[in-house]
């Protein structure tokens, strides 16, 4: 069942769940080359995800789209294979012995997202003759300057960097045909809207632009009027949601005692894996030092290591060496570790939305997973906040031997006092009258 509606000039295309269709959607019904079908059956996957069934089409037809999905169903390969289909099809047509020039750019928050596009880009491109690049900074640009003057069919790129090349001279936009941006949301929320102008000033205006993010804003919807043409909304779930497949569970305890009931969890269920938030860099570094006095092998995962340093922790992690990664949601977007079963806010995030992103690192790819929140009354607001994003209540329990002490009062911070949450209600409010206008 879909729906048609007209909004703002732009064209909403609406989806209930892929299940609640009557026809069932294989990837040979997508009109994707026996080259890209061949890796799909490879990577043994049986059918294509609701975003992948509704994107891939909207794509290959050419129309702008603004999607929208849960992290982990699938929304690379959405955007990917269509594209990859794209190029296929263009260089049967062209001159072979034409130098090639990048023609997709994809756009994306994080070192670590983008390193994780490029790998599905390569992978998925591997019985055909493109060849992409992935841009970022902390590395060598004298060295990804001189992959460039080699030629490139797509570039998967973080904007700053991508400006870098552009200024030296090193790289020329004006090929550009294809232009996605990968988790929009999380570029606005880290400033890159000065970037984006800039980019978009060294882009042909006749291109295609797909907008993916996991959650929308009334930024968002600000941006996507100067970006798309006509645009599909695809709405696979409902905004901002988590996936069913996420088991979500509040413990009310005392501040203090976060670490300890941290360490008390990961030791009764004998987790291998666990991934830990804080909002800031100096807590995630204070409860990776906790926990390793507690007997935990744990580390830190933020903006303030080198990126040689992020890569081996997360390397680390992946390969069982460390149990727990305490990491700030800069650090964490993009993040791709399979199978991974438990998230746990140590803190709740000041922006609702990224609560949302949190979670999504597990319950991936249709596999369960557990995000537990350690809430303390400080907390209150910020998880009022949340509830209201996601639209679902998340009651408190309370573990055995770690009741919160109820006659003791936490202090409210000045980003969480009622002021500030009055402002927030104030935001939200007014991005929902613009969206429905």
């Amino acid at each position: 069942m879909l729906r048609l509606v007209p909004q703002n000039s732009t064209t909403i295309l609406s989806f209930l769940c892929l299940k609640s269709r009557n026809t069932i959607v294989s990837f040979s019904s997508l009109s994707l080359s026996e080259k890209l079908l061949s890796v799909v059956a490879q990577k043994g996957y049986q059918q294509p995800t609701a975003i992948q069934a509704e994107a891939i089409p909207a794509i290959l037809a050419g129309r702008d789209i603004m999607a929208s999905a849960q992290t982990g169903t699938g929304k690379t390969a959405a955007f990917t294979l269509p594209l990859l289909q794209r190029l296929i099809d263009k260089s049967s047509s062209d001159e072979q012995s034409k130098a090639k020039r990048a023609s997709v750019l994809v756009l994306a928050p994080t070192r670590e997202l983008a390193v994780q596009v490029n790998t599905n880009v390569s992978q998925y491109a591997v019985n055909t003759d493109v060849s992409s690049i992935v841009i970022y900074g902390g590395v060598s640009i004298d060295a990804q300057a001189t992959k460039l003057a080699a030629g490139v069919d797509v570039i998967v790129a973080t904007p700053g960097r991508l400006l870098d090349h552009v200024r030296r001279g090193t790289l020329n936009l004006s090929d550009i045909e294809y232009l996605v941006f990968d988790e929009a949301d999380r570029m606005l929320d880290m400033g890159f809207m000065d970037e984006i102008n800039a980019i978009l000033k060294q882009l042909p205006a006749k291109r295609q632009t797909l907008l993916f993010s996991a959650t929308f804003s009334s930024a968002i919807f600000e941006l996507s009027k100067k970006l798309l043409q006509k645009p599909l909304r695809i709405e696979v779930d409902k905004a901002n949601s988590a996936a069913n497949s996420i088991e979500q569970v509040v413990y009310a305890v005392d501040s203090e005692r976060k670490t300890e009931l941290l360490c008390h969890l990961i030791n009764k269920s004998a987790w291998q894996q666990v991934l830990v938030f804080s909002r800031k860099k100096q807590t995630a570094d204070l409860i990776a030092q906790k926990m390793l006095a507690a007997g935990i092998e744990a580390k830190a995962f933020h903006g303030d290591l080198g990126q040689g340093a992020r890569e081996q922790v997360l390397n680390d992690f992946k390969q069982g060496k460390i149990k727990a990664l305490v990491a700030t949601d800069v650090a964490a977007r993009g993040l791709d570790i399979v199978e991974l079963k438990v998230v746990v806010n140590y803190e709740i995030p000041f922006v609702a939305e990224d609560y949302v992103h949190r979670i999504g690192r597990t319950g991936r790819a249709g596999n369960t997973g557990k995000a537990i929140t350690l809430y303390s009354e400080d907390d209150a607001l910020l998880l009022e906040e949340v509830e209201s994003v996601i639209d679902k209540r998340l009651p408190q329990q309370w573990l055995e031997g770690f009741e919160p002490d109820l006659t003791k009062l936490e202090p409210v911070t000045r980003k969480n006092s009622k002021a500030a949450q009055r402002q927030r209600a104030k935001k939200r409010a007014l991005g929902a009258d613009k969206r429905r206008r």
